[in-house]
């Protein structure tokens, strides 16, 4: 049987994850979701396995709610940094998930390097 979209899409998202794994030394991690509407960030401490910040554009106080473009995903990093901040966090490692680094993923980390999240 052919390897369907999904099945690829989870082989990469589990490559990519393994491979942050080896190297986390103790960071929290910048989960991204994107959907064909939206697209979602969380700071996530896997010690203990709590999120400790998020932020999306579903929110009506970043002012892009269903859009899913790069200026949204921009919005969005800036967003993450700035409460990433609040929550005492300066470091995260990048978990992209299964999703290619160009386009929105790479607006949203550019976003949030700017904004002073050191990724």
């Amino acid at each position: 049987m052919a390897n369907s979209k999904r099945v690829l899409f989870q082989k990469r998202r589990l490559r990519v994850r393994n491979k942050l794994r080896k190297v986390n030394a103790g960071r929290v991690r910048l989960s991204v979701h994107r959907s064909n509407k939206n697209i979602s960030v969380q700071l996530i401490d896997d010690v203990n396995g709590v999120t400790l910040a998020s932020a999306s554009t579903l929110e009506k106080d970043l002012g892009v709610i269903g859009k899913n473009n790069v200026d949204a995903a921009a919005k969005v990093g800036t967003a993450i940094a700035e409460r990433a901040k609040k929550a005492g966090v300066e470091e995260a490692y990048f978990d992209r998930g299964g999703f290619l680094y160009h386009g929105s993923i790479k607006a949203l980390a550019d976003a949030a390097r700017d904004g002073g999240l050191k990724i």
